[in-house]
């Protein structure tokens, strides 16, 4: 008799609840396969953590078990698939938390395993029906509004009272991790040098537009609208992100400014220097997070003669959009995603636009990347499949960094094919494209290098069309009118834009903390594929995000929405833990194999 995907799973859970409870780990590897996978979330490791085959599992199992004390393996929901290929939601308990994951059968033995902790016994969100009453049903003297008592606290925590987490950065990172230390009864600062929360968006170039679609962009806990736009514009996602923070009771110090920060041994806390509306103000958390985006510095190159150019010159971080460049030449060097937007806003508002293409660079058209790529973990066919965010998150998450690319593959060989004409259109204009060295597409080469790209909205056909031009090589000089170009080509120039992308987030520390401290942390981002950009070893995560940093009590966050929202989850839970004095050894902290 065949066995059933709900009795393969629960079979195996049970194999594995008895074999772990009886630490018997050789018995546990038997439910392995040879080629298996094992990715955690805190739950074993306090880390973000993938172990690889059968050796990497023994080593953590033997080093964690008697500390995490797992039991409770149980289905979550029905399994799916058949025998030879079973797919199941989980639910487990260690002795400190509750924990959700994902289990892939083959054949009866585990292929990937996913383990994430989700609340800390003892200490759940106030939510449901924990929830605050809000109001004591009692007529005193004296009392206070509900606004009285936020005002208090806001003016006390930071002057009478010490946050135990200051944030570095109050854009959807930043704002989207405090919201969940709120939750979680973790006092919290969010220090940002804007006016405004949202303003990191509203201050880039006029045209911008997320790229990525409504469904995979979702705060935590408050979703957007269901009529809000699948491309929302920065100047909406900017007045979100000002309500979300108004709506989730954040401590937000906006016109703030991080001048310093150093850590001291002896008290075990962060003295973080910051210039509040003009003010100095010194901040003493246990924890500081850095939430400065998905990168550090501009990365402007130097060129000669970059000094003598008597039109403007500027980063694209810093271009506005706008304006009337009519009869002006404009040159945009740099070919990702920025690059092809602000030559579009440029065209529109009447330049002359060349685009310099340094090296090949990966196009995926929007509807394309939406329905192959997206379509069945992001959107509303994913939904009416019962795949929440929450789950899509998950199942992104189970496919650990080692396997992911050849999961990738068969998506961008479709989108190739469908979109052949399209590509053709832009080889013929001259385009140098890819789909990453090893065809893996677009989410893959963004793990890696965080560049090299461009999701379609437009920009292309005004390439394949020559209303944008285009000019591959590389820059030798510039003149004072002119973009120099290595086959001796001048192009003519009253404004340069430099899309040439950012240095690692730790760039930000050497200013902030220290080179040193810089140095410990390393480089950020990446996962050691040893692709362009992404240099070796292999480490199997990203590096030095949302997890302990080689600093102690120093944490990096960022990412797009979909990522700043899933793994502030898992942030948030290791800095509940430690402000509760919870045990949190972590289980194979990285080492820096790369400075910045």
């Amino acid at each position: 008799m065949t066995q059933t995907p709900t009795a393969a799973a629960q079979a195996w859970l049970a194999g594995l609840d008895e074999a772990l409870q009886r630490r018997d780990v050789d018995a546990a590897l038997e439910l392995f396969e040879d080629d298996c996978y094992w990715r955690d979330f805190v739950a074993f490791t306090w880390n973000l953590k993938t172990l690889e085959g059968k050796a990497d599992i023994r080593r953590m199992l033997e080093a964690t078990l008697d500390r995490v004390q797992p039991a409770n393996w149980a289905t979550a929901e029905d399994p799916t698939g058949d025998t030879e290929n079973t797919e199941a939601w989980i639910t487990f308990e260690t002795g400190a938390a509750r924990g959700y994951g994902h289990l892939r059968l083959r054949d009866g033995k585990c292929w990937t395993l996913l383990t994430t902790m989700q609340e800390l016994k003892g200490f759940e969100e106030k939510k449901g029906p924990r929830r605050e009453q809000g109001v004591a049903h009692e007529i005193v003297r004296g009392r206070r509004s509900w606004k009285e008592l936020k005002e208090e606290q806001e003016a006390r925590l930071g002057y009478e009272e010490q946050p135990y987490c200051v944030i570095i950065g109050g854009g959807q990172g930043g704002i989207g991790l405090a919201a969940r230390l709120k939750r979680l009864g973790v006092p919290t600062i969010i220090v940002e040098k804007n006016q405004n929360p949202g303003d990191s968006w509203r201050n880039r170039y006029k045209s911008l537009h997320l790229h990525d679609p409504v469904w995979y962009d979702h705060l935590p806990y408050l979703k957007f609208p269901d009529d809000w736009p699948v491309f929302a514009a920065k100047d909406k996602i900017g007045d979100w992100l000002e309500h979300y923070t108004r709506i989730m009771e954040l401590n937000y110090w906006s016109g703030t400014e991080c001048v310093g920060a150093a850590y001291d041994d002896g008290t075990q806390e962060w003295a973080v220097n910051v210039l509040r509306n003009g003010e100095p103000v010194t901040l003493r958390p246990k924890q500081l997070i850095f939430a400065l985006g998905v990168s550090g510095y501009p990365n402007i190159p130097v060129f000669d003669g970059a000094g003598s150019f008597l039109g403007e010159q500027r980063h694209s971080s810093q271009h506005p959009g706008g304006g009337d460049w009519t009869g002006k030449k404009a040159v945009v060097i740099g070919s990702n995603n920025s690059a092809h937007d602000i030559c579009a806003d440029l065209w529109e508002h009447g330049a002359d636009v060349t685009m310099v293409q340094r090296s090949s660079t990966h196009i995926a058209r929007s509807e394309s990347l939406m329905d192959l790529a997206l379509g069945d973990l992001y959107s509303e066919r994913a939904l009416a499949a019962g795949v929440t965010t929450e789950k899509a998150d998950l199942l992104f998450a189970s496919l650990p960094m080692r396997i992911l690319p050849g999961a990738q593959v068969p998506v961008y060989q479709e989108m190739a094919s469908r979109d052949a004409g399209f590509y053709s259109q832009l080889e013929a204009a001259g385009f140098d494209l890819d789909f990453g060295v090893d065809g893996s597409g677009l989410f893959v080469k963004y793990l890696r290098r965080g560049s090299g790209y461009y999701i379609d909205v437009g920009a292309s056909q005004l390439i394949i069309d020559g209303r944008v031009k285009l000019k591959n090589g590389q820059v030798t000089k510039i003149t004072g009118n002119a973009v120099v170009m290595d086959d001796g080509t001048e192009l003519e120039a009253d404004l340069i834009v430099y899309a040439t992308g950012y240095g690692s987030m730790n760039g930000w520390l050497a200013d902030l903390v220290s080179p040193e401290i810089a140095d410990r942390v390393g480089k950020c981002w990446g996962y050691g594929s040893d692709t362009p950009k992404d240099p070796g070893p292999w480490e199997g995560e990203l590096r030095n995000m949302w997890k302990p940093t080689n600093v102690p009590n120093l944490w990096i966050h960022g990412g797009n929405l979909h990522q700043s929202r899933h793994y502030s989850a898992y942030l948030a839970l290791q800095l509940k833990a430690r402000m509760e004095g919870l045990d949190t050894p972590v289980y194979e902290l990285q080492p820096s194999h790369h400075t910045r």
